[in-house]
């Protein structure tokens, strides 16, 4: 019966434990952070808040994607038991740069900070976004890429990191179903999936961030364009990096050290660069 469960699990989850419990860890604190930023827009805090309150906040929902795992690791360090099916009870073993909850705090921080600090341009001018956070005065963004004035807020630094755990987490967990599912040539359905579940990301971000409750702090100038054609855009951000994101540490036998994943990170940003050059050269905006 263990042996079945192991294998069912496997279909969803890595076959590496350790990538395994932190895929486990991602998700559920997914919930965490988005009631905590629900909670935020609900009270009006993201308006009221000073600059230093809404970074505190903004550490507060990215950081436990990492020191949890951290502080689990100091505690359980001396445990023998190496099953994952008990869900977040695993042993954690080895060094904290070879546990893939580092790795993937390691790529995503890259990513994210591409993100942000590049790929926002794309969304000011090419998609027509607009921050309007007064309160938040410490802001970070490229001096030479775009020709929007508007500044990016570090807070979204922060935020990112915990979006895009999210979804590389989910996505990844559903292409290996994917992947294992035993459709004939499910491999060439990789990349359909990929983009899917990039766009299906992309809008329902859009969707949710550009509500009643901020739309005087955070908006499209064409919404409805944004969701249906905007959304396929962003997808590129998830057509670049899902695939890469999906193979770190997949194998127990292959695991990947922190340089290769700093040249992953790096990698799929400037795929990322190029697509959305791409998406500007031959789209326009929206």
């Amino acid at each position: 019966m263990a042996l079945q469960q192991t294998t069912n699990n496997s279909r969803w989850f890595s076959e590496n434990p350790d990538k395994a419990w932190a895929e486990r860890f991602f998700l559920i604190y997914s919930p965490i952070w988005m009631l905590s930023m629900a909670v935020m827009m609900l009270t009006g805090r993201d308006k009221s808040w000073g600059d230093m309150a809404l970074l505190l906040h903004g550490a507060s929902i990215a950081l436990p994607l990492f020191l949890v795992p951290l502080v689990i690791s100091w505690f359980r360090s001396d445990r023998t038991n190496t099953s994952f099916a008990d869900g977040l009870d695993y042993s954690f073993s080895g060094s904290v740069l070879n546990s893939y909850w580092f790795k993937a705090n390691l790529y995503i921080f890259i990513f994210g900070f591409f993100g942000n600090y590049v790929g926002s341009e794309y969304f000011f001018d090419v998609l027509g976004m607009v921050y309007n956070y007064p309160n938040a005065i410490t802001t970070l963004d490229a001096a030479l890429v775009g020709n929007s004035n508007q500044p990016v807020p570090v807070i979204m630094y922060f935020y990112t990191h915990a979006y895009f755990m999210t979804y590389h987490t989910t996505a990844i967990i559903l292409l290996r179903r994917t992947m294992n599912s035993g459709i004939f040539m499910a491999k060439l359905l990789f990349m359909p999936s990929t983009f899917v579940i990039g766009y299906c990301w992309a809008w329902v971000e859009t969707k949710a961030m550009a509500n009643p409750l901020m739309t005087t702090s955070f908006y499209y100038e064409n919404m409805e364009a944004m969701l249906a054609y905007g959304s396929i855009i962003y997808a590129t951000y998830f057509i670049g990096s899902f695939p890469i994101f999906y193979f770190i540490d997949e194998k127990s036998t292959a695991r990947w050290d922190s340089v290769k994943v700093i040249a992953a990170g790096l990698s799929a940003s400037m795929i990322v660069f190029y697509l959305l050059e791409m998406c500007t050269h031959y789209i326009g905006s929206i």
